[in-house]
């Protein structure tokens, strides 16, 4: 059976449509699109779909696939059209019509036909789960559950949209460190494999005893210029055997420890995290998500296997009519105005709301402290790379001074 990508008219709107569907040749697509009102105008057999539907492997798959960023617009503007009254099959189909990722339109196209067999819509995004994470499905069959299916929708867009800004200003942030750390090793590279053995050569025949950095400089230059590929394989070896060990149970749950108890860096690992919880939840009980299924997905959003752990535990807790404070409070992970701010929302029966001022508390937090560590590391950095600049500078001309002083 073939792939076509179709465009036509709708009978009764006169809207132009285009999608995706499967037939065995265009008479058969005509007929299929009849049936369902539509007046096929086009059809194109889509080969690159049929190959991707085989055993053919696409090495840009992971490029191309829809990324959080394009589900948070999609989610905002499908928002929007429901908002404003249009029926959930003609707001996709709008969507579909708009969306100018192919593989966004494609997703969107099958959720489409799925909704029109009469499928639930939560339903529909489980078959895409690559693309709806679990907690974007949960939502939904909440919002589809009680009602407020334009709500949920919204509160979706705002976390999403909310999520993204943080990790972008993140990014952003440590983007500047992290390549002047890159360039500062580069450079330093070409210059002990290139610049130091030319420079270095001179003093082969000079016959004089030589400084310690000096002989430090030389030794180094001679080993990378002549073992560069060994250094290299080395490094490969060491990220390879470091993600094998991730990987594993316990090297992932050892390497999550680490990260959360490492000076300055571990502290902005916790607000980062803590500030996701509590977001994250908010927004599920907001919702109308039940408390257990919340804090399981939340569970799964946290990104530490530490701080997974306790959420795990808090979960038996809670079913066995604990609070959801308190088992937080024993762990000893998470900071005491969290656990504080969740014992107050669950007695005053404002849980979300406490929540939602704890996730804008931490994330101003980590703002504020990213800001702080990017403003140390720019001049760290800046300084260690002129340090070993001037080392090896020093190195190089030291002797020359001196054999300048005798020939005097």
């Amino acid at each position: 059976m073939a792939i076509f990508a179709f465009r036509g008219l709708e009978t009764q709107s006169g809207k132009s449509v285009k999608g995706y569907r499967d037939a065995d040749n265009p008479k058969a697509l005509r007929a299929v699109l009849r049936k369902e009102g539509i007046i096929l105008t086009s059809a194109t057999r889509d080969s690159k779909k049929e190959k991707s539907t085989g055993n053919e492997v696409d090495l840009f798959a992971y490029f191309k696939r829809p990324t959080s960023g394009d589900v948070a617009v999609m989610t905002r503007q499908l928002a929007t059209l429901v908002r404003a009254g249009i029926p959930l099959v003609e707001s996709i189909s709008a969507l579909v019509d708009q969306t100018e990722k192919e593989s966004m339109a494609k997703v969107l196209t099958s959720v489409r036909e799925d909704l029109k067999e009469g499928t639930a819509f939560a339903k529909t995004l489980e078959k895409h789960s690559k693309v709806f994470p679990p907690l974007y499905i949960n939502m939904v069959a909440a919002g589809e559950a009680s009602g407020t299916l334009e709500a949920v929708l919204e509160r979706l867009a705002d976390f999403m949209e909310d999520q993204a800004r943080l990790k972008g200003k993140i990014t952003s942030a440590m983007a500047y460190p992290v390549l002047m750390t890159i360039i500062a090793a580069a450079l330093v590279g070409v210059l002990m494999v290139a610049v130091v053995p030319k420079v270095t050569g001179i003093f082969e025949n000079l016959g004089q005893e030589l400084p310690w950095y000096t002989v430090l400089l030389i030794t180094v230059s001679d080993f990378l210029a002549d073992f560069w590929w060994l250094v290299l394989l080395l490094i490969g070896g060491a990220f390879y055997g470091f993600r094998r060990w991730v990987n594993t149970e316990e090297g992932r749950m050892r390497w999550d420890t680490f990260l959360l108890r490492v000076p300055v860096f571990g502290r902005l690992n916790l607000l980062v995290a803590v500030a996701r919880f509590s977001k994250t939840l908010s927004t599920l009980l907001s919702s109308g998500v039940p408390l257990l299924v919340a804090m399981d997905i939340v569970k799964n959003v946290l990104g530490n296997r530490l701080l997974e752990g306790v959420v795990r535990d808090a979960i038996g807790s809670i079913r066995e009519g604990e609070s959801i404070a308190e088992p937080l409070r024993r762990s000893g992970q998470f900071p005491p105005m969290v656990t504080h701010m969740i014992t107050v929302g669950e007695k005053s029966g404002q849980l979300e709301e406490m929540l939602e001022n704890v996730s804008r508390a931490y994330e101003s937090d980590v703002e504020t402290k990213v800001a702080t560590l990017t403003s140390l590391l720019e001049p760290l950095v800046i300084v260690v790379m002129g340090g070993m600049v001037g080392f090896i500078a020093m190195a190089i001309l030291m002797p020359l001074v001196q054999m300048n002083q005798l020939v005097e």
